[in-house]
């Protein structure tokens, strides 16, 4: 249905234990066309670190990125794609760099559209909650391209850019697209997310072992510290994405994968 040159690995229930290595994914949170960093999601708390995104991607895959993780954060609360030209510029400037992206995505046609620019990986988060056949749907149609962000407080789901937290609990909602094809689990913990505290080591290996899917952690990466917390999880935890850590310099991001490479 789209023309895919980025393959995406296979990951399911059977591949669990043969993670053994997370990728370091560097984060590009898009708004208002700039490369930014918000506090605990908070849309008028933001950092801009650079006018030019597809810059900042070039300067993450040259330190050594293996995959990239974008974030249309006026889509997430728009609810529809409002950076498709900045991602689709990103995609096309690395066409062999597995891409992640979530923001926005409510539609088959959407994903479509992604993928078809070049994308590995589109992340569906509110339309998870709102509408979990939607996601099967998406994972029938677009076979190992789906990954479902859940982004909890206290370990409850919050959706529309963290804007709302519903009553539905993380694992929960992770153990019900167990089998529904879900490449992996992007799992952010709000109250880590942009505060530099460290991560939530134990509610994000939680959730790997109870939902049965790989993990993506998100949220609180500050320094080597977590990334040695969260190393010998590499059976569950498919990939640590950070953000103000390594725009701010805490971690250097060559360090760290070559650590998780080891």
């Amino acid at each position: 249905m789209h023309n895919q040159s980025k393959s995406p690995s296979n990951n399911s229930l059977d591949s669990l234990n043969k993670l053994v290595a997370p990728l370091l994914i560097p984060a590009i949170d898009l708004k208002d066309g700039k490369c930014v960093r918000l506090k605990q999601g908070r849309m008028e708390d933001d950092t801009v670190f650079s006018d030019d995104p597809v810059a900042m991607a070039t300067r993450w895959v040259n330190e050594g990125a293996r995959r990239l993780h974008l974030v249309d954060l006026n889509g997430a609360f728009d609810g529809v794609p409002v950076h498709k030209n900045v991602v689709m510029e990103i995609a096309k400037a690395h066409p062999t760099l597995p891409v992640q992206l979530g923001g926005g995505v409510r539609s088959l046609q959407t994903i479509e559209h992604y993928l078809a620019a070049g994308l590995t990986y589109i992340i569906i988060g509110t339309k998870a909650v709102e509408n979990p056949e939607f996601v099967e749907e998406a994972c029938r149609e677009f076979a190992g391209h789906i990954i479902v962000g859940i982004d909890a407080k206290d370990g409850l789901v919050a959706t529309h850019g963290w804007a709302n937290v519903t009553d539905v609990k993380a694992v929960d909602l992770a153990k019900r697209f167990a089998d529904a094809g879900v490449s992996s689990i992007v799992y952010t913990d709000i109250a880590r997310d942009g505060m530099m505290q460290g991560v939530n080591v134990e509610q994000t290996v939680n959730l790997a072992r109870e939902g049965g899917l790989p993990v993506i952690a998100s949220g609180g990466v500050t320094n080597m510290k977590d990334i040695e917390l969260l190393k010998p999880y590499g059976d569950c935890l498919e990939g640590i994405i950070t953000g103000r850590a390594i725009y701010e310099g805490t971690l250097d991001l060559a360090e760290a994968q070559a650590y998780l490479d080891q």
